[in-house]
């Protein structure tokens, strides 16, 4: 049931459902790859003294970009829910399947 909800090319999904998943989608690779740069960025500045002090600030960039991460699939699941689509967070949480199905 998650792996339908999850495919992109599922043809059971809305135009619009399919363009808020994509863009979410989208907005989360980019996060987790700006987190993945400052920390590969500040580790790399901490191997000298003068440069320790920016590579702090740079793991403190990457912990908030990783902070981000859960905030834009809960903003997903806001806007799913502000458009109706109570079956998908449904689906999604296991609720419609049967209790022994449950995750």
């Amino acid at each position: 049931m998650l792996s339908r909800l999850l495919n992109y090319h599922d043809p059971g999904q809305t135009e619009r459902r399919k363009r808020i998943y994509a863009a979410y989608e989208l907005w989360y690779t980019v996060v987790d790859v700006g987190a993945a740069i400052c920390f590969l960025a500040g580790s790399l500045l901490f191997l000298s003294e003068e440069t320790k002090a920016f590579g702090t600030y740079l793991f403190i960039a990457g912990s908030v970009l990783f902070l981000m991460k859960p905030a834009i699939r809960l903003l997903r699941e806001v806007r799913y829910a502000a458009n109706g689509e109570i079956d998908t967070l449904a689906h999604r949480s296991g609720w419609n399947e049967p209790r022994s199905e449950r995750s």
